[in-house]
């Protein structure tokens, strides 16, 4: 378990002629299994990894399992939808509303279309309850892949983004 999704540990690449293939950095928080020990190295009671993508059961300090790393990619798709996080205020006010409160709709935060599916998916990985979320990475790639959007960018587009934006860069 990662603990810590957020845009900022997302790195998007090219990465062996795969294009928008993504690279998950920073796991100074990641965590193999629940512990003693392992809480030890953290401190109880401590709050651990970013509020904006924190899911509800790792804000209460509670358990944490893999589908607490797919609320915070739920965060992370909403964030690049609407450029908006779930939840703002102060980390108090995000944190409660991690814990208690459903977000509004991606679709009235939007600045563009979202199609229904893929609402509908990144809504489900911010469900309160774990059970509702989807049940692995796994899956929630094949239910990304699923969705209407999900064979709208093809690799040759994006290997003409990718062509594009590299020779802006310096060298």
């Amino acid at each position: 378990m990662h603990r810590d999704i957020k845009p900022s540990n997302v790195y998007l690449c090219e990465f062996g002629g795969i294009y928008d293939f993504v690279k998950v950095l920073d796991f100074g928080l990641v965590k193999t299994e629940q512990s003693e020990d392992a809480a030890r190295v953290t401190g109880k009671d401590a709050i651990i990894g970013t509020a904006a993508f924190m899911p509800p059961e790792q804000a209460a300090g509670g358990e944490v399992d893999a589908r607490s790393d797919l609320y915070a990619l739920g965060c992370v798709g909403y964030w690049l939808l609407t450029r908006r996080l779930p939840f703002e205020g102060t980390m108090i006010e995000v944190l409660l509303g991690h814990a208690s409160e459903a977000p509004p709709p991606i679709s009235t935060r939007s600045p563009s279309p979202v199609p229904a599916d893929l609402e509908n998916l990144l809504m489900r990985c911010l469900a309160k309850r774990r059970e509702d979320r989807p049940e692995s990475a796994g899956a929630l790639h094949e239910e990304l892949t699923a969705c209407q959007a999900g064979a709208a960018w093809t690799q040759a587009q994006a290997k003409c983004w990718w062509d594009e934006h590299a020779a802006r860069q310096p060298t």
